[in-house]
């Protein structure tokens, strides 16, 4: 009997998705990756990625590039600082002498082109914006890309992102404005023109938080701060204050004003950073996201569990989505059978596990905003150590 091949189509070349793509190739499972970003460095952000032993990776390890992976990698500083407005410390923790390393971090783009690299040369076709899904049939769906390219695919993965083209196949749910903004700023080689800075955030992520506002800062392993003024307000609360978020010295401004009486020390990451602000209002699907099964579609990353980047772990869960479910299809691609029972079997495991960690991720923001903040998070800080991940 001959082998039975399926055809794959991965839309979107994010960690998870191509991950996916890796372990298929390495197990002999063809797929095509479709990115809409015209090539490798595209508008992937430049940010560093801090990644979880246990999943990002893990994920890693089993694509076969753990050794690329650690000689990319640098140690996250493991240190957590939790503050009031007036800057007095009401938790620390610092890791032990000698305590294991268990969060590298790399940067985004580093990370993508090690992934583009290790696979086959033409496995991710760059431009191509999926427009619209067809079924056709069996499992099988028709793709449409704004080229006017059209393809045909027993399955299609979609590991697009927020605003997924996929999802819409699956689920009716969109992703909707938390009511929390962060705009990001940052400080560049801390330890030599903002000493005072590198002091008060430490060799890791350091939180001030009172009355529904925080300031976050993460320091990475080359020396820069990146700082988030974290709000709940309008999605556009820019604009009833007359401000341009384009323009650096009215968002500064606006930003110190609305941290007016907070310590001097805590302003100055706003005050003297380096860099313009980004604004970035978070957007989380509805908790819990799940969608019926339907053969020949399914999703990974944001695409499938959107959520807020406080604790939420959105890009190690991209990659170990990724893994499981090339595992799967790899399985069904050995022994023949259907690949609708690998899909299956992947969201039985997908859906739990990412209802836990957007409700966890949405607790976690609640409570750092919470009117009577700090006080919710100095209980979690007890028990937990809380990371902001960019989005």
């Amino acid at each position: 009997m001959p082998a039975i091949t399926f055809h794959i189509a991965i839309i979107g070349a994010g960690p998870g998705g191509l991950v996916c793509a890796r372990v298929l190739q390495r197990h002999g499972v063809p797929v095509t990756v479709y990115e809409r970003d015209l090539g490798p460095v595209g508008s992937a952000p430049a940010g560093p990625l801090e990644l979880r032993a246990a999943t990002g990776p893990a994920a890693l390890r089993a694509a076969g590039l753990e050794k690329e992976f650690r000689a990319l990698a640098h140690p996250a500083g493991l240190e957590a600082r939790l503050l009031d407005h007036t800057g007095a410390v009401l938790h620390c923790e610092a890791p032990e002498p000698g305590t294991t390393q268990e969060r590298p971090e790399i940067a985004r783009r580093a990370l993508r082109r090690l992934l583009v690299d290790s696979l086959a040369p033409g496995t991710v076709r760059w431009g191509r914006y999926l427009r619209t899904l067809h079924p056709r049939g069996g499992g099988r769906h028709q793709a449409v890309f704004d080229d006017g390219e059209t393809a045909t695919f027993d399955l299609v993965i979609g590991a697009d992102g927020s605003w997924s083209r996929v999802r819409p196949g699956l689920s009716d749910a969109t992703p909707h404005y938390s009511g929390v903004t962060f705009v990001e700023t940052g400080l560049d080689d801390v330890d030599a023109r903002h000493p005072d800075a590198a002091q008060l955030v430490g060799r890791g992520t350091m939180m001030a938080l009172s009355g529904g506002k925080g300031l976050i800062a993460r320091r990475d392993a080359h020396g820069r701060v990146r700082v988030y003024a974290a709000f709940r307000g309008a999605e556009d609360w820019a604009r009833p204050a007359g401000v341009q978020t384009t323009d650096t010295e009215a968002v500064r401004s606006a930003l110190l004003a609305a941290f007016d009486g907070w310590h001097d020390r805590l302003r100055a990451l706003l005050r003297d950073s380096d860099d313009g602000f980004v604004n970035r209002p978070l957007f989380a699907l509805p908790v819990p996201h799940t969608w019926p099964h339907t053969p020949g579609l399914t999703l990974l990353g944001d695409a499938a569990h959107l959520m807020t980047p406080l604790s939420g772990p959105g890009a190690d869960l991209a990659l170990q989505d990724g893994c499981e479910l090339a595992r799967h299809l790899v399985e069904a691609h050995t022994w023949q059978t259907d690949p609708d029972h690998a899909v299956r079997a992947y969201e039985a495991i997908l859906f739990p596990r990412s209802v836990a960690a957007a409700e966890t991720a949405a607790a976690d923001l609640d409570a750092a905003l919470a009117p009577d903040a700090p006080r919710p998070t100095h209980r979690l800080f007890r028990r937990r150590h809380l990371h902001p991940h960019g989005s």
